[in-house]
């Protein structure tokens, strides 16, 4: 997307109009992105506004008005990296204990209890970095490309990375628990 370079120097004099209008500019662009990145409108939302706060409060800092693209984009990764990372912590902070309290058929429940606490498990032997990765290919559906994008890694490190946590869970799973 290329940006009038007017919008910008016009909100760094401080208007309040010029900015509205620099974010009426970039903010369908952003939402696209957030969107895209984090599957869920009502996260894109809050991203691109995060973003745009973050953007309001260091504009006048910003030298080079042209770069203002990259560096708003920069700013939408960087929380949309955070979101991600919530994302993660929530699937890895699931209450056993409650699972087990589930009614249902029993023989056939403490089967399924069980592999989700071994995969569960097999997840924590996994770096951040790792299981932030398997969460967004293997829960989310996202590709290495799209991964390297949201990560900021190159697509064949994500996809390195991918295949080696992928072999860990499997020789955890299998009973080899690897260090």
């Amino acid at each position: 997307m290329k940006l009038d370079t007017a919008l910008v120097l016009e909100a760094q004099k401080g208007g309040q109009e010029g900015f509205t209008k620099l974010y009426q500019a970039v903010a369908p662009s952003l939402y696209r992105t957030a969107l895209y990145t984090l599957g869920n409108s009502h996260d894109a939302e809050d991203v691109v506004s995060e973003t745009f706060i973050e953007a309001y409060r260091g504009l006048s800092g910003l030298r080079d008005p042209q770069a203002f693209m990259p560096w708003i984009y920069r700013i939408l990764s960087a929380r949309c990296n955070r979101k991600i990372r919530d994302y993660v912590r929530a699937r890895n902070e699931m209450d056993i204990d409650e699972m087990l309290q589930l009614p249902g058929e029993q023989s056939e429940f403490s089967e399924t209890v069980l592999q989700r606490t071994d995969l569960l498990r097999a997840l924590q032997d996994l770096s951040e970095e790792e299981r932030q990765i398997v969460v967004l290919s293997a829960v989310e559906g996202y590709t290495a490309r799209e991964i390297a994008g949201i990560v900021g890694s190159p697509q064949g490190t994500v996809s390195s990375k991918l295949f080696r946590a992928f072999k860990k869970m499997r020789k955890y799973l299998e009973g080899g628990k690897q260090s």
